[in-house]
């Protein structure tokens, strides 16, 4: 387990006004205060982010691992924007802010006093970023719930073994993939302001950020009107790309070009089928996936998954069984990959996946008890 990292970040000095919550917002906050923000996390009295409820599961001191999940690296102030004085203690916090960031639905702010076009009055440097889960516009009023995106943006429907049956990811994927977006808006918009002195508001939104994350199968529709559909572990255009049994549990393989499957061939035992017309090239292998399917299986059934494991990776064919997370953890510690770090005050984290040479990430505080900081 790595130990917390003392160095200068890359953000050092580089303040957060935090007023997001749940998760797509917090992973944004966190990613900018393990490169060194001084994050300031404003929470509602009493409760606080709604995730501080979200367990099982907690740690060994009672907190939700939901929460600390998302929430290290900052500090927890607890203001009642609903009353003039929370306002004007918010609006401390932010004139001593860098960055401001925020997932209200959208007016929300406003109604605070702490809108975007009402703080640029005075702050014509400050930097706002606003996440919502459809826009600023129709989708106003609509809940921005990962579940809801994942169904009306069309991720479920290409996920899983059936369309009756459609699927979401197995976490909040587009939450994650929308604070990654928001953090880079925002690392753009620095940036920018050092260039010129000007700040800018950074929008993102869920569903937006998901019609992009379906990279290859939203293009297929864009430019092709392709409406793709689930295919389970397979690959619309790649073929073997999917899971197979073995003796023991299933294996991945993904099998990119003709020379990985040449090499599985030879690991197979079966050099004979890079020579058969329903294999020669991946457009042929794609059309033929069903007899394609059935001779590699036949020939993985033979031993454990471990053992093609072993084989395959010799050769550089791409291939691994199904991990579960525990044994994900195992794998990543076995590379070196170092994937949990300890934090002071706190429970075990999963690691920053940044490597840095000259301003590396740092993990200096725990995820904070609700207002444990005042002022």
């Amino acid at each position: 387990m790595n130990a917390p990292h003392a160095g200068r970040g890359a953000l050092d000095g580089v303040v957060v006004a935090d007023f997001t919550r749940v998760l797509a917002g917090p992973y944004a906050t966190m990613m900018l205060g393990d490169l060194g923000a001084t994050v300031i996390k404003i929470e509602r009295p009493g409760a606080g982010d709604d995730t501080r409820a979200w367990g099982p599961p907690y740690d060994n001191a009672g907190t939700a691992t939901y929460f600390n999940s998302v929430n290290r690296n900052k500090q927890s102030h607890v203001v009642d924007l609903r009353t003039a004085e929370g306002q004007e203690r918010a609006q401390r916090i932010v004139a001593g802010a860098d960055i401001v960031m925020e997932n209200f639905r959208a007016g929300t702010m406003d109604r605070f006093g702490l809108g975007y076009q009402q703080l640029r009055r005075s702050r014509p440097d400050l930097i706002y970023c606003s996440i919502t889960g459809f826009g600023a516009g129709e989708g106003a009023d609509l809940p921005g719930y990962d579940l809801l995106v994942q169904a009306v943006g069309g991720l479920m429907s290409v996920t899983g073994q059936d369309p009756a049956a459609p699927t979401k990811t197995g976490v909040a994927l587009v939450d994650v993939l929308t604070g990654l977006h928001a953090a880079t808006g925002v690392l753009a918009a620095l940036h920018h302001r050092d260039a010129t002195g000007e700040g800018q508001l950074v929008e993102t939104n869920l569903l937006s950020t998901l019609l992009s994350s379906l990279v290859n199968q939203a293009s297929g529709y864009a430019g092709a009107g392709v409406v793709p559909r689930p295919m389970g572990n397979r690959h619309p255009s790649i073929a073997p790309y999917e899971t197979f049994p073995t003796a023991d549990r299933p294996l991945a393989l993904a099998v990119g070009n003709d020379r990985q499957f040449a090499r599985l061939l030879e690991v197979l035992g079966a050099p004979e089928l890079a020579d058969d017309p329903r294999f020669r090239s991946n457009a042929d292998r794609v059309a033929h996936r069903q007899d394609l399917y059935r001779l590699i299986a036949d020939r993985l059934a033979g031993h454990d998954a471990d053992h093609w494991y072993t084989a395959l990776t010799a050769v550089g064919v791409p291939a691994g069984p199904i991990n579960d997370v525990a044994e994900a953890f195992a794998y990543a510690e076995s590379l070196g990959l170092s994937p949990t770090v300890s934090v002071p005050g706190g429970a075990p984290q999963v690691a920053n996946p940044l490597r840095l040479s000259g301003t590396p990430v740092s993990y200096r505080s725990a995820p904070p008890a609700l207002g444990e900081h005042h002022g």
